[in-house]
């Protein structure tokens, strides 16, 4: 229960804090290194405090109506990397919110975990390690199972609180007491707010205008629901691509970013023949279906499917006389532990590749949305101008943040075109590609705000650390699990990012991968206690075989297969290694004589491998296999001797 409670409380705070904190919503790792930052420190002190998870209510209490108190929108300022939404700065100044909200949840988390490593202490370490995954597990379960039915952060509150009073139900003071009352009346609050609701990635607020119905997520204005003439009259640039198609039907359609169906609603008015409407969110597709005055997915030609439009793209059978990407910039994250977005598998090279083997002979391809820059706009662009062999079309409406549309097909005659791209931006920035697919970073860098954060994080893990668990010299014994953590975490974003690419970016896809990533653990323990490993250097060398073969197979013959021959392939290079890590972490674990600071160690460690995910910024994804190398090589060369010695006898006894 303790361990369910723990991972359940991360999860529910990386998705709810970017609701309100909007840095959050691009940045939700942050929250993740707060999390393994405090978890390790409660597994740190577990020998030396007492009675810090009574604590743990009050932090969480005090937490939430920080975050409550002082909602941050963006404030976009240069251009190294760009964010889409609102950019004014509202409560408190990021530099005061971000820091405290990171000891925030270091702190409740620390205290939670506290609860875990007393309980911790009791069992033999690998036995409670069994017993830490199993409860994980579940966790992840119920929180996916309440995202999926949309509900509120109140319910997830009322989760939180029912385990803690079981948990501690013989002893609860008045204090806790007002402080769990406190969080359910909180977050009550905010779940019955009017016009909000919850889909899988957002909080989506409706306001309604004369002009019709804005929608708002996580506090930035998102879509407008408007009915076809209105959107007529406001922005008749989304009129144009069936003006740049010189057929005189659109034929067959493909929308992606369907949203609420306003550009389905104005393929239908146009004369199309068949839509098929592609849109990740169910929450604002719902919206459509309700609101919209147009009613366009109650039309009989119109096909919803609610899929990553990367996805929607590989697994489609189905070619088009004109396929729409309509706006489909999200706002949030794949998950609180990559820098992908759910948009960026869409705008590689490969994914308008894709694209274009959809189209029929004579069919168009456009795309739009507010590019905010120059260079943007030139990559989006140049990657057309590779991909079909001439540079598009292009019409723009206004200067700087521009709402523009690119056009273009692989037939010269079948568009009618009053503007042919010309770059503005020299040199035009090279296309995003599968491995390298960060749209928004104009060149591979670390930009200074992140540089910044991660500085002022290792400066206050470093505090923390020294604080709680005392010399850092007295984790030595416990150095290579250490880096056994940063390793890991690197191999499970990197497993992320590759199911995300394959299966879509939904939090469906994530979930499986999360728990198939603890499946993988779980049977590594399971293994490792009924059979001894007395050679762990083996295990070593078949873990860098399982990463070379990672590396050497390429992500564009696992496209290549059928779905179910790509599930079993991705499956066998994704948790193979992870099955491996894992097995070398348990043959090591088994053996510590404090289980306690063991895994505080390693949750340190995959914190700096949080950090250490930045680097893909600079080298791609790819690249993240030959660190994730280096890190158990350090860890193989700074194993205890006498660690390795005890393993006969503790085997034994």
């Amino acid at each position: 229960m303790l361990s369910f409670l723990l991972l359940f409380v991360e999860l529910a705070l990386i998705r709810w804090t970017g609701s309100d904190v909007v840095y959050l919503s691009y940045f939700s790792n942050f929250v993740l290194l707060g999390s393994f930052l405090g978890i390790g420190l409660g597994f740190l002190c577990a020998g030396r405090w007492t009675e810090l998870f009574r604590w743990a209510p009050i932090a969480l209490a005090l937490l939430v109506a920080f975050v409550l108190a002082f909602p941050v929108e963006i404030d976009r300022s240069g251009s190294e990397l760009i964010y889409f939404g609102a950019f004014e700065q509202s409560g408190l100044p990021t530099w005061i919110t971000l820091p405290v909200l990171f000891a925030a949840v270091a702190a409740v988390m620390a205290m939670l975990a506290h609860g875990v490593a007393r309980v911790f202490e009791r069992f033999e370490p690998l036995e409670a390690y069994r017993i830490d995954v199993v409860g994980s597990l579940a966790g992840i379960a119920a929180f996916s199972l309440l995202a999926f039915a949309g509900s509120p952060p109140v319910v997830w509150g009322m989760v939180v609180v029912i385990v803690f009073a079981l948990l501690e139900w013989r002893r609860i003071a008045p204090l806790q007491l007002v402080a769990l009352l406190g969080l359910v009346v909180m977050l009550g609050a905010e779940s019955l707010a009017p016009d909000s609701s919850w889909s899988p990635y957002y909080k989506v607020t409706v306001k309604e205008q004369p002009s019709g119905i804005d929608v708002s997520v996580n506090g930035i204005p998102h879509q407008a629901i408007e009915s076809t003439e209105t959107r007529r009259s406001l922005e008749p640039i989304y009129f144009l691509p069936y003006q740049r198609k010189k057929a005189s039907s659109p034929g067959d359609v493909l929308v992606i970013g369907a949203g609420n169906g306003t550009d389905v609603a104005i393929a239908l008015e146009q004369g199309a023949r068949s839509v098929d409407a592609v849109e990740i969110d169910p929450r604002l597709y719902r919206l459509g279906q309700e609101l919209h005055p147009d009613s366009p997915y109650s039309d009989p030609r119109v096909r919803v499917h609610i899929d990553d439009g990367r996805a929607f793209l590989e697994r489609s059978g189905r070619n088009y006389d004109l396929i729409l990407f309509a706006l489909p910039d999200s706002l949030t994250l794949v998950a609180g532990q990559s820098s992908i977005r759910l948009e960026s598998y869409l705008f590689t090279r490969e994914a308008m590749e894709q694209a274009r083997e959809h189209l029929r002979p004579a069919g168009v391809f456009a795309m739009y949305n507010y590019y905010r820059e120059d260079w943007l706009l030139d990559r989006l662009a140049g990657t057309l101008e590779q991909t079909y062999g001439r540079p598009p079309c292009i019409d723009s409406v206004g200067v700087v943040g521009r709402l523009a549309l690119l056009t273009t097909s692989t037939q010269p005659d079948a568009l009618s075109c009053e503007q042919t791209w010309r770059a503005v931006t020299q040199p035009v920035p090279e296309p995003a590609t599968d491995d390298y697919p960060f749209l928004y970073l104009r060149e591979p860098s670390i930009p200074g705000f992140y540089l910044l954060t991660l500085a002022l994080i290792i400066a206050v893990s470093l505090v923390a650390t020294r604080a709680v668990g005392g010399p850092v010299r007295t984790m030595r014994p416990y150095l290579d699990l250490f880096f056994m953590g940063a390793a890991f975490l690197l191999l499970e974003t990197k497993s992320v990012v590759q199911f995300a690419l394959l299966f879509g970016t939904t939090w469906f896809v994530n979930a499986l991968v999360f728990a198939g990533i603890l499946v993988s653990v779980l049977a590594a323990v399971e293994v490792s206690r009924r059979k001894v490993v007395r050679t762990p250097r083996y295990l070593y060398v078949t873990l860098m075989i399982a990463l070379a073969l990672a590396w050497i197979v390429p992500q564009e013959a696992l496209l290549e297969l059928a779905l179910p021959l790509r599930f079993l392939a991705a499956t066998a290079v994704a948790f193979f290694p992870i099955f491996i890590a894992n097995l070398i972490f348990a043959e090591r674990f088994k053996n510590t004589s404090r289980s306690t600071s063991a895994f505080g160690a390693n949750l340190l460690g995959a914190m700096v491998g949080g950090m250490l995910e930045y680097l893909a910024l600079l080298t791609g994804y790819r690249a993240l296999l030959v660190v994730v190398a280096v890190l158990y090589l350090l860890a193989f060369t700074t194993t205890p001797v006498s660690e390795a010695r005890a393993e006969p006898l503790l085997a034994s006894t």
